[in-house]
């Protein structure tokens, strides 16, 4: 009765797990929104309400829902500070899930507890202090891992921004010497590349066209980046708007310095390249040249010492 009672728990959370991975590819309600007013835009015909609801996405009108209640459900037990340091983390990653806060914490949870009863169940037959230590070790792994997967995600956002930022600045330097102000310049780096420093540029200009000022705009830029060649480049932006200094000038010493620090990244893993290539030769490829190398004679000598002896 009892292992009944596991399973049907645990078949409930990955109901509710392949839920929320299904929900991770969701669009946002702004997307859902915007492609929907297009779509009945372009009718001729008038929609009734059924048509209107059948027309949004399984994931919209049932998933979604759930994970959100079972979030809201979850953020009132969760201490302020985990939920802040979560939203935190999902901003330097540019949110590439489209969860809230709340929402992937309580993804996390659900992953943990479905791991733990899976492997609950599995060893059913095994003693209890195995059953329950690698229960506890494998539920653990699953309510980890979704965060050390953001901070990977966290870490390749901020590589591939600081790979682009040169490049970024000098289409920047390119513009604002043709005449364009520094906004319009933004939003040509922002059509022109599908990355992440042109959907930081884009937010950028979203929230000046909302009405935020430009200062303000630029620095939670850098803070969502977290990177010290984007806080650099924004203070000087800031500074010289302050001053009255061209934009023109200091976007071009900012790019050299940028090119020159990227070199001087380039030199810095060119350096470290030997002492990583150390170990695999060590491990690795030295014994199995040794196998190769000294095999047939290792196979000799033992033939000939055991060719004397008396068998």
């Amino acid at each position: 009765m009892l292992s009944l009672v596991l399973i049907l728990g645990i078949l409930a959370v990955g109901v509710i797990a392949v839920a929320l991975v299904i929900g991770l590819g969701a669009p946002r309600e702004e997307e859902v929104l915007q492609a929907r007013l297009a779509e009945f835009a372009a009718r001729d015909v008038p929609v009734t309400l059924e048509e209107v609801e059948l027309s949004i996405p399984f994931t919209q009108r049932v998933i979604v829902p759930i994970l959100r209640q079972i979030a809201e459900f979850i953020s009132r037990f969760t201490p302020q500070s985990i939920i802040e340091d979560t939203r935190r983390r999902l901003e330097l990653a540019g949110n590439p899930v489209r969860l809230g806060a709340a929402e992937f914490f309580g993804l996390r949870i659900i992953a943990g507890l479905f791991l733990f009863g899976l492997i609950y169940v599995l060893l059913l037959r095994a003693p209890a202090l195995q059953r329950w230590a690698l229960s506890l070790a494998i539920g653990g792994l699953g309510f980890y891992y979704p965060m050390l997967w953001l901070n990977q995600q966290i870490a390749r956002r901020k590589k591939e921004i600081l790979r682009t930022l040169p490049d970024a600045l000098d289409l920047l330097v390119i513009c604002v010497e043709a005449g364009l102000g520094f906004d319009a310049a933004m939003q040509r780096v922002a059509e022109r590349w599908n990355n992440e420093l042109g959907k930081a540029f884009a937010r950028v200009l979203q929230e000046i066209a909302l009405g935020r000022s430009r200062k303000d705009a630029l620095r939670d830029m850098a803070a969502r980046v977290d990177l010290p060649e984007m806080t650099t480049f924004v203070a000087a932006i800031i500074q010289a708007e302050q001053l009255g200094v061209s934009i023109a000038k200091v976007l071009h010493i900012q790019a050299d310095q940028m090119r020159l620090r990227r070199r001087q990244r380039a030199e810095e893993l060119a350096r470290q390249a030997p002492i990583k290539m150390l170990f695999p030769l060590v491990f690795l490829i030295f014994p199995a040249m040794f196998v190769v190398l000294l095999g047939p004679a290792l196979l000799i000598v033992i033939k000939q010492f055991s060719g004397g002896f008396p068998r």
